[in-house]
C-alpha cells in the first residue's frame, strides 16, 4: 500500500510585507482560491487543506469548496501552522505550498515528494529554482539559497548569496528557494518541538531551523519559473504572467461556478 500524501496550504491575513494577500483578487478570484484548485490537481495528493486562524479566510475557502483547519494565530511560521494543522492528519508526507504561490503546478507538489519515495532517508524536500534576474537576486523577498555536491541546502537567506557580481547573473549558478516544502509526517511532529534558532529568526526563514539543529533539506531543482506574491507589484506581475496560462482553463469554470462568494 503506498504512502498517504496530504497537503496543506498554510494563509493568514497578518502578513507583515503584504496584508490579506491570501484574498487579494487574482484574475476574479482570491489568490488563494488559484492555489487551492492548482495543489488539487496533483492526484497523488489524498486531500488538499486551507490552514488558517483567520475566520475570513475560513469563509472565503469553504466557500469555494476548500476544507479548512483553523489553527492559533500565534505561530510566526508557516511550517508550525502547518504542523498543527496536519497533527490529527493520516499522512505519511505533508506537502506545505504557501498560499503565495499562485502560479503553482501540480507537477511542481509530485516533484517535492517523489524524492522521498525513492529515498526513505529524505525527511525534507524543498524545490529550488534557478535565479536569471538581478532584480531577484537583489530582492530581500527572494529567499537565495546554495547547496553541497548532494543537492542539500547549505543555507538559506535574503541576502544575495553566493556573492557574485549581479551582472553576471544570467550566466551564474544562483537558487532561490521555492515555497513548496515536503516533510515526513513524524519529521513534522519533530520539527514542530524544535526550538525556534538565532538564524531562523534574524532572516526569517522556516528551513533554518532544521539546518540549525543538524537537519538537512534536500533542494529539487525545477526547471518551471514561478512567481511568489510578496507585495502588491508582485501580484500585478502575476497577473499578467498567468492571463494565458493553460491551466487555468482547467479550474476556471469550477471557479466561475463559485462567483457567489
Amino acid at each position: 500500500m503506498g504512502e498517504r500524501i496530504v497537503a496543506i496550504i498554510p494563509a493568514r491575513m497578518a502578513s507583515s510585507r503584504y496584508p490579506g494577500k491570501p484574498l487579494a483578487e487574482l484574475l476574479g478570484r482570491p489568490m488563494i482560491e488559484h492555489v487551492f484548485h492548482r495543489v488539487s490537481r496533483c492526484m497523488e495528493a489524498a486531500e488538499v487543506y486551507v490552514a488558517t486562524c483567520d475566520p475570513e479566510i475560513k469563509e472565503v475557502a469553504e466557500g469555494f469548496g476548500a476544507n479548512v483547519i483553523m489553527t492559533s494565530n500565534d505561530h510566526e511560521r508557516a511550517s508550525d501552522r502547518v504542523a498543527e494543522a496536519a497533527d490529527n492528519l493520516q499522512a505519511d508526507i505533508v506537502v506545505m505550498v504557501q498560499g503565495d504561490e499562485p502560479m503553482i503546478t501540480p507537477e511542481m507538489v509530485s516533484a517535492a515528494f517523489v524524492p522521498m519515495q525513492d529515498d526513505r532517508a529524505l525527511t525534507c524536500v524543498n524545490l529550488a529554482r534557478r535565479i536569471t534576474s538581478r532584480e531577484q537576486y537583489l530582492d530581500p523577498n527572494t529567499i537565495k539559497v546554495v547547496m553541497d555536491a548532494n543537492c542539500d541546502a547549505l543555507y538559506f537567506s535574503r541576502c544575495p548569496i553566493p556573492a557574485i557580481d549581479p551582472a553576471n547573473i544570467d550566466r551564474a549558478d544562483v537558487y532561490k528557494q521555492v515555497c513548496v516544502i515536503s516533510f515526513r509526517g513524524a519529521f513534522l511532529r519533530e520539527y514542530a518541538r524544535l526550538a525556534p534558532t538565532p538564524l531562523e529568526r534574524a532572516e526569517s526563514i522556516d528551513m533554518l531551523r532544521i539546518l540549525e539543529h543538524g537537519g538537512r533539506v534536500r533542494l529539487i531543482k525545477t526547471a518551471i519559473d514561478t512567481q511568489a506574491v510578496d507585495t502588491p507589484n508582485d501580484l500585478r506581475l502575476v497577473e499578467t504572467l498567468m492571463k494565458n496560462d493553460p491551466l487555468i482553463l482547467h479550474y476556471g469554470k469550477q471557479m466561475t461556478s463559485n462567483l457567489s462568494i
